[in-house]
C-alpha cells in the first residue's frame, strides 16, 4: 500500500500538537517587518505578532515560502518512505504559495506531488487538510483523496469582518473615500471568498449587525444538517470568540464547534480585532 504524506502551509493555522498527531507536514509563510523576515507559526506566534504590531508604524508585508523549503520537505518525505504527497495550500489568488510548491515538486525525482488549491485560507483550509489526513490514514489512494477534497468545496464556507478599515485601506483594498465614509458610518464590511479571492459580501452598520448577518447565513446553510463543523476565528480577540462559540454551542448542540485564529500573515491584511465564522457540512 502506498504511503501518502499530507502537506500544508502555515495559514491553515492548525496547532502543532494536532499536526503531529495527524502526521501533517507544514511549510511556513513569512511576515516581514522592514528587512526582517519571520516564519509564522515557527519563529513568531499570533499573540507575539499582534503585540509587535502595537509598536510598529508601517504595516508589515507578507511573503510565500521559498521553493527550497518545499523541495527539502519533499526530498525528506521521499527518504522517509512516502511514495507521494498531497500539498494543500491557501488560495493561489492571494498568494504564490501553491505555485512555489508545484515548482518545487518538479525538482524532486521519483516522488509524486499533487497540489490542491483550497481557494480559501485559515480554518476552512484546515478542514481540507484534516480530511486528507484522515483518508490517508485509512489507506485511500491519491486520486480518491483528491476526489473527496474536490467534493468538499461546496460544503465549506466562511464569512468574516474586520474591526479596523485602515488595514484594508493600507493594503489597497479600500480607497480613501470609502475609508472616510466607512469610518464615520461605523461600517463593518462582511467579507468572503469568491473564486479564491477576498470579496465584500455586504456592508453592515456596526459589528453587532455584521455578526448577526453571519449568524443568519450560517443558520440558512446548515439547517437540517446534524453533521456540521463550525469554527470561530479571531484576530487577538479570544474572549469574544469564546462568547460567540458558547452562543453557537447553545443553539447547535450536535455541531462540532471550535475556535481558531487569524495568524500573522492573514492578520497583516485583516488587522487585529477581526472575527470570522467558518463551517463544513457533512464532515463524516
Amino acid at each position: 500500500m502506498s504511503k501518502i504524506a499530507i502537506v500544508t502551509d502555515s495559514t491553515a493555522y492548525l496547532p502543532e500538537a494536532l499536526r503531529e498527531q495527524k502526521h501533517i507536514k507544514m511549510v511556513p509563510l513569512n511576515v516581514v517587518f522592514g528587512e526582517e523576515s519571520i516564519q509564522e507559526e515557527v519563529e513568531i506566534t499570533a499573540s507575539q505578532f499582534y503585540e509587535r504590531m502595537k509598536s510598529t508604524e508601517n504595516l508589515p508585508k507578507t511573503s510565500q515560502p521559498a521553493i527550497g523549503l518545499f523541495a527539502e520537505l519533499f526530498e525528506q518525505l521521499k527518504r522517509d518512505g512516502y511514495s507521494a504527497a498531497i500539498c494543500i495550500t491557501l488560495s493561489s489568488e492571494i498568494s504564490g504559495t501553491y505555485q512555489s510548491a508545484m515548482s518545487a515538486a518538479e525538482m524532486v525525482e521519483d516522488f509524486i506531488v499533487k497540489g490542491f488549491d483550497s481557494k480559501i485560507s485559515c480554518s476552512p483550509q484546515g478542514y481540507f487538510v484534516l480530511k486528507a489526513a484522515e483518508l490517508a490514514n485509512e489507506g485511500k489512494n491519491i486520486d480518491e483523496l483528491l476526489a473527496v477534497l474536490e467534493n468538499m468545496r461546496g460544503q465549506i464556507n466562511a464569512y468574516f469582518m474586520v474591526d479596523d478599515l485602515n488595514h484594508l485601506h493600507r493594503g489597497g483594498r479600500l480607497n480613501t473615500a470609502q475609508l472616510f465614509v466607512g469610518s464615520i458610518l461605523k461600517i463593518k464590511p462582511v467579507l468572503y471568498f469568491v473564486d479564491g479571492k477576498i470579496q465584500p459580501f455586504e456592508k453592515v452598520r456596526t459589528e453587532k449587525k455584521a455578526l448577526q448577518r453571519i449568524y443568519s447565513l450560517l443558520n440558512d446553510e446548515i439547517a437540517g444538517n446534524s453533521s456540521v463543523q463550525i469554527t470561530v476565528i479571531h484576530a487577538n480577540r479570544l474572549n469574544e470568540a469564546e462568547k460567540i462559540a458558547d452562543e453557537l454551542r447553545s443553539k447547535y448542540r450536535e455541531a462540532d464547534i471550535s475556535i481558531s485564529y487569524f495568524g500573522p500573515v492573514i492578520g497583516t491584511h485583516l488587522g487585529e480585532g477581526s472575527l470570522g465564522i467558518s463551517w463544513y457540512i457533512g464532515k463524516e
